[in-house]
């Protein structure tokens, strides 16, 4: 079959933190994507280019780039489209489709920490596609690093995963990315490559490794989208790659859709990617990335195909979703008021606020356009729907963008996708990898047995460190990080991913301690927050507005307390009202979203508006919920 010499499509698959955007950032560099004057200005990670990516330090969204290659040899030159993919399994619906795009994949392995669970999900899925792998083992020079464990734990990983003989005959990489250093001889542990300078020795392996795409030439035209953009002067843009045939800009194509209808559009513009911009280009052939404007209703998946004689191209199948959560609109006392509470003050900070079920439908609506991992479903409130994803931090990102563009929401306690399979009732579960001092062993291990969690593996690197291997259901990771950290001293690192579904574990014990509630809506003061903070844990700072039914602190014991958190202290003929007020405050504790959805029990909520995030309970009159709680301790 013909092939392309000049070009090679490859994605970058890691798990989280080991450096693929960092490598990639110096592949733009070192192949002369920017000008001298340019590159020494560029920022790091220029691939996470979103705001809550560079905020939370990892890649939320699969995104292409291209580099212009010049071989040392002086022949032509080759275009390399790089996919930087999530390392996050919860993003993994961006992973695929990725892979979808490529014709193989760059497994990055940091150096100390070796193979972890999403490292396994990654290679599972390119392992899968009958991808070949090039395997770079990233961050030599860390003073921990261990090369050849690292090496042999890969390996193991492949026999693991049924690798076959063509695929574990894998190329070994050296480098350190954040020096733009590689080699394809092992350096010293915690060195960096000494007879390189540069990245040409992972340039020169990706030409060696990497099919060059494959065609027909009598073929008719097959483009498949494989992701979505938007411009405000091209509307919507699909990112696609030619399977098959010619795609030029002014073309009438087959737009196959994903119920089968076929038809027939005008692509309008036609662009190609250079470095982090698309250039317009006239013509994009076998192979190619792209991207195309003119076809406002396009979806993930579907095809672009010859008018003559359409063909369609598989869609793109991701894995079910495992937690699932409720999203609605805000139905707290203080819903378009700002931050303050105080409507009046706060006129111009709630303008653009977006608070009906309207238009919150809509842009869920729109996020299931280019999420091809999420679902959204009806509930029986016409204000609210169940919205499904592969896992929590998935569904706060969402909800942390949505809040962001001016919308209040009301946000359910996030719930596991249970499925019946021969007649019995089965649940999501998680493989946990978890890297602990010694000395917090015991205490991980208590933590995971209350969780129903099954350890499978556990390993001493000698170095003061032990690596634990538990499968726990998803539920009872849920809430799980907080206490981790507590009971670690922040030093534990815990990594999760799917492992497929068990039957129902049984009722797990979640959080031991209930909720400071407060009973009347008002301004909290110092007074009475010196007089509670002995109860418990508090989440306001002095002057917050609260309201009857909003969860003001965390109490010391098992149950829930209402608590007046607005009392004054008197004034009389005596004393000031601040005389004698000499005891300290304590801090509050400031939950981010994450933190405030691990938090919630089966009767509370997170009410998310622009300014604030407030944990409530779900029935806020206090008469009422003791009312329901008599009922069911009788019942």
């Amino acid at each position: 079959m013909p092939t392309r010499h000049d070009i090679r499509n490859v994605a970058i698959v890691a798990h989280v933190d080991h450096g693929k955007t960092t490598i990639v950032d110096a592949m733009l560099k070192q192949a002369g994507s920017f000008a001298a004057h340019a590159a020494e200005s560029l920022d790091d990670r220029m691939m996470d280019s979103n705001d809550l990516e560079r905020e939370k330090g990892i890649t939320i969204l699969a995104k292409n780039t291209a580099v212009k290659y010049h071989p040392k040899d002086g022949g032509d030159v080759i275009t390399i489209n790089i996919i930087d993919t999530p390392g996050h399994a919860d993003f993994g619906g961006e992973v695929e489709r990725g892979l979808s795009m490529v014709d193989a994949v760059v497994l990055l392995v940091d150096a100390s920490e070796g193979p972890l669970p999403q490292t396994r999900f990654v290679l599972r899925k390119a392992l899968q596609q009958r991808l070949p792998v090039i395997l770079c083992i990233n961050k030599t020079d860390r003073p921990d690093s261990r090369i050849d464990e690292v090496v042999n734990e890969t390996y193991d990983l492949f026999l693991d995963l049924d690798a076959d003989e063509d695929q574990i005959e894998f190329p070994i990489v050296y480098a350190c990315g954040r020096d733009g250093i590689a080699s394809l001889t092992k350096p010293e542990d915690g060195t960096v490559p000494a007879d390189s300078d540069s990245l040409e020795p992972f340039f020169s392996t990706i030409l060696e490794h990497v099919p060059a795409p494959e065609y027909d030439e009598s073929a008719p035209l097959q483009a498949h989208v494989t992701n979505l953009d938007a411009d405000n002067f091209l509307g919507r843009i699909a990112l696609l790659r030619v399977e098959q045939g010619e795609l030029r800009k002014g073309q009438t194509v087959a737009w196959i859709k994903r119920d089968g209808t076929v038809q027939n559009v005008r692509i309008t513009e036609l662009m190609m990617t250079e470095a982090l911009t698309r250039k317009p280009a006239e013509m994009a052939g076998p192979g190619d990335i792209c991207a195309v404007a003119g076809i406002p209703d396009i979806m993930i998946g579907e095809t672009l195909a010859d008018p003559e004689n359409p063909i369609a191209l598989p869609l793109i199948t991701v894995d079910e979703p495992a937690i699932s959560m409720t999203i609605g609109t805000n139905t707290s006392p203080l819903v378009g008021r700002g931050g303050t509470g105080k409507g009046a003050d706060a006129k111009s900070a709630v303008k653009d606020r977006k608070v009906t079920a309207r238009q919150v439908k809509d842009r869920l609506d729109r996020e299931l356009i280019g999420n091809v991992s999420l679902r959204v479903l009806d509930t029986d409130r016409p204000d609210a729907w169940e919205v499904q994803g592969r896992g929590e931090l998935a569904l706060a990102i969402l909800v942390e963008q949505m809040r962001r563009e001016g919308f209040e929401l009301t946000i359910g306690k996030p719930q596991v996708v249970t499925q019946v399979i021969d007649g019995k009732v089965h649940e999501p579960v998680e493989r946990m990898t978890i890297d602990v001092p010694e000395e917090h062993m015991g205490a991980v291990t208590q933590l995971m047995g209350v969780r129903k969690g099954r350890m499978d593996n556990m390993s001493n690197h000698g170095s003061g460190w032990v690596r634990l291997e538990f499968v726990v259901p998803s539920r009872g990771l849920i809430g799980f990080r907080t206490e981790f950290l507590t009971q670690t001293r922040g030093t534990g690192i815990a990594h999760s991913i799917h492992e497929g579904m068990e039957p129902w574990f049984g009722t797990l014990a979640t959080r031991n301690n209930g909720s400071l509630v407060a009973d009347r809506a008002g301004a909290v003061t110092a007074f009475a927050m010196t007089n509670l903070q002995e109860r418990g844990v508090l989440f306001t700072e002095p002057g917050t507005e609260v309201y009857e039914g909003m969860i003001v602190g965390e109490n010391s014991r098992a149950d829930d307390m209402d608590v007046n958190i607005t009392k004054e202290k008197k004034l009389t003929n005596m004393r000031s009202a601040s005389a004698d007020s000499f005891e300290a405050i304590v801090p509050p504790r400031k939950l981010s979203l994450e933190q405030s959805l691990e938090f919630c029990r089966d009767d509370e909520c997170v009410e998310v508006t622009p300014e604030a995030v407030r944990i409530r309970k779900v029935v806020l009159d206090k008469t009422a919920r003791a009312r329901t709680a008599s009922r069911a301790k009788h019942a």
